[in-house]
């Protein structure tokens, strides 16, 4: 957000005219001033902001009464990012020209620079005393109001843009969400329903469909929606409404004559037309028709096809359908789309991704291999897709191809522990199923001089430990710095289980599998099998047999 701020005060820097932004201070300026001031204005207008600056620090300097001087000091500053002094000179030019409006809007822009919420807004509020008909000011202090969770002063100013200007549409939502916010859904209501007795607005009359559905009055809601679409036949959003409450009636014929009008109006953009389908097909697998996607998967797949058809190289509808696909098991197609998408927009690290990640969810390893290798040159800045790499290499037990990738990625990212330090952790790993211990020890180490509290290595490291049954101490420590970041990690608390095992503290050990089987243990064969040996050594062989069961049931799926 501050970003865009910043850019957007640049933008409007650039645009202001001289003429709007001078202002003659109360005093005479010599001669001289009046120079130097118009040659720092020519300065700042061809890019050479340093040197306005400077000329602009000096006659502020040399002649303090000079108002100009400190604005366009002010505006400079903002130029460098100079916030502190951008505030300071712009606060002297307003006290010395207090009915400047351009002093204190550009006062106000550089304390929302420096995140200066209170003081923007006492800004703004001062200026609306001067300029009440400036309506860019009350939307700045309702979302002023609003970021700081202040309900009532963003109304009040809503209700004041509506005393001099009129109620609008925008107003009349933006009150409506406030109210929402607010938990006042009958004073909302009045808010539309007040406007909708005076004017016609697609909008608010499918906001009024909206806030009818919300209340499960589907009658009232076709109503509202049906004369939006009465005044714009195209208006996207009454449309989706209309179909969603022929959905929930379960009229699927006029559902899906509604769904086909929407997919094939070029009036739509096939974003909004993804985001609806994307959405459907989320809210189809809970009510009020769990079986809705399988009992109507003829009328949906014709209606994702046609989407494609119109919109072939769009990504959010490439992306979408093959999300469609994938869920319901049809992978072949959902890799092809997620394919054609990559092929379509071959400057998209994301397209390229999810096409990958389609890859590693059908096991396709030797092709994953190959395209991780061409998205790593289309992409050489982006490791993930080295990540991405050490997944097929993982599955197919290559793990000195792990270990050469993980170097490729340290090699290019100097510095950056967010990537080195996983790394290194995987590379250590990696020897440890290679047999390298010692290399593994000495990478763990390594880790965790520049990140103590790295949580995968210590866990690691000190389950390796405890299968050795050597500084078990030591792998205690380390285990508990994992359970106190993360309690309920069944992983983390199979470690330190295990670890009081080998100590001989099985009724501590038994209290930390209990937990484990709580939050995913049960899943692990190897948490399993470790809490049915604690089990046994204290004797409750009954219940140890039952675990003893699942642990094999479990490594007989494949699950270790």
């Amino acid at each position: 957000m501050k970003q865009f701020i910043e850019i957007a005060i640049v933008a409007a820097l650039s645009l202001l005219p001289y003429n709007q932004a001078y202002s003659q201070p109360k005093t005479t300026r010599n001669t001289s001033a009046e120079s130097q001031l118009i040659d720092g204005v020519a300065a700042l207008n061809r890019g050479s902001i340093r040197e306005a600056s400077e000329i602009f620090r000096k006659l502020s300097e040399a002649d303090p009464r000079n108002d100009a001087a400190h604005y366009y000091l002010g505006l400079s500053s903002l130029y460098l990012r100079d916030v502190k002094t951008a505030q300071s000179a712009l606060k002297q030019a307003a006290k010395l020209d207090p009915g400047n409006y351009w002093y204190k809007d550009r006062l106000a822009m550089a304390y929302t620079l420096g995140e200066e919420d209170d003081l923007t807004i006492a800004t703004y509020e001062e200026i609306l005393k001067d300029f009440p008909k400036k309506n860019e000011i009350y939307f700045n202090l309702v979302n002023l109001y609003l970021k700081g969770g202040q309900f009532e002063k963003a109304l009040a100013a809503m209700d004041q843009i509506e005393t001099v200007f009129g109620k609008t549409e925008a107003v009349t939502t933006t009150k409506y969400d406030i109210l929402l916010r607010q938990n006042k859904p009958e004073e909302a209501l009045k808010a539309l329903e007040s406007f909708n007795e005076e004017y016609s607005s697609p909008r608010v009359l499918t906001q009024l469909g909206d806030h009818a559905m919300a209340e499960a009055r589907d009658s009232a809601a076709l109503s509202f929606y049906q004369e939006a679409l009465g005044l714009q036949s195209d208006y996207a959003p009454a449309i989706l409404g209309l179909s969603e409450v022929y959905r929930i009636r379960r009229d699927y014929p006029s559902f899906f004559h509604i769904l086909r009008g929407f997919v094939s109006n070029n009036e739509i953009i096939p974003e909004i037309k993804a985001q609806y389908l994307s959405r459907l097909f989320s809210m189809a697998f809970r009510q009020p028709d769990p079986r809705f996607l399988q009992n109507f998967r003829p009328q949906l797949d014709s209606i994702v096809d046609q989407a494609v058809g119109l919109h072939p190289a769009d990504s959010s509808m490439l992306t979408t359908a093959g999300l469609y696909y994938s869920s319901s098991d049809r992978l072949e197609k959902a890799t092809d789309l997620f394919k054609r998408n990559m092929d379509a927009h071959p400057e998209s690290v994301s397209a390229a991704a999810t096409y990958l990640q389609m890859l590693s969810y059908r096991k396709d390893w030797e092709k994953l291999l190959a395209e991780c290798d061409l998205a790593f040159t289309r992409f050489p800045g982006e490791t993930v897709f080295l990540e991405m790499k050490n997944i097929a290499y993982y599955n197919t037990e290559d793990y000195a191809g792990i270990i050469d990738n993980c170097q490729r990625v340290i090699d290019l990212s100097p510095g950056d522990t967010a990537r080195t330090i996983p790394a290194m952790a995987m590379m250590g790993d990696m020897y440890y199923e290679m047999g390298a211990k010692k290399e593994t020890f000495k990478l763990y180490k390594k880790v965790l001089k520049l990140d103590p509290d790295y949580v995968p290595v210590l866990n690691n490291y000190a389950y390796y430990l405890s299968l050795e049954g050597k500084q078990l101490k030591k792998a205690y420590a380390m285990s508990k710095k994992t359970i106190d970041k993360e309690p309920d990690n069944p992983t983390y608390l199979d470690t330190i289980g295990w670890i009081l095992y080998r100590q001989g503290k099985l009724q501590e050990a038994k209290t930390y599998f209990k937990h484990a089987m709580l939050y995913g243990g049960k899943e692990s064969a190897t948490c399993l099998s470790h809490y049915a040996t604690v089990l046994e050594a204290l004797g409750e062989t009954d219940l140890a047999k039952v675990y003893r069961s699942q642990a094999e049931a479990r490594k007989s799926e494949g699950m270790e």
